[in-house]
């Protein structure tokens, strides 16, 4: 059994950063492949932020170039450091295992807004 939490969150102006984590405890391999998710109300999680075991990174194109995420398997934590923050990315934010989800944490919710 695994356990994420996620933390980090917060209201925002527009432009502004925001450096999400996501501490996970439990069986589960450090190394795994990784992910961050968003979820606007009414609708389901999307995928936003994706790091393979071997470090690789893929992203939604509504975040490239503004989102990087990053871990430490030593520390068994994801990281999700968002710049250039825009009202869209106002959602509440998950970590989970695409491919092999885990449950789903409580999520930090992040409020872009002036």
């Amino acid at each position: 059994q695994v356990q994420l939490v996620e933390s980090g969150g917060g209201l925002v102006q527009p432009g502004g950063s925001l450096r999400l984590s996501c501490a996970a405890s439990g069986s589960r391999l450090s190394s795994q492949n990784w992910g961050w998710y968003r979820q606007f109300p009414g609708k389901q999680r999307e995928l936003v932020a994706f790091i393979s075991s071997f470090g690789t990174t893929t992203y939604a194109d509504s975040v490239k170039g503004r989102f990087t995420i990053s871990r430490s398997n030593a520390q068994r934590t994801l990281y999700l450091q968002m710049n250039s923050l825009k009202p869209e990315d106002t959602a509440v934010y998950y970590c989970n295992y695409p491919g092999s989800l885990a449950s789903w944490g409580q999520g930090t919710q992040v409020t872009v807004s002036s």
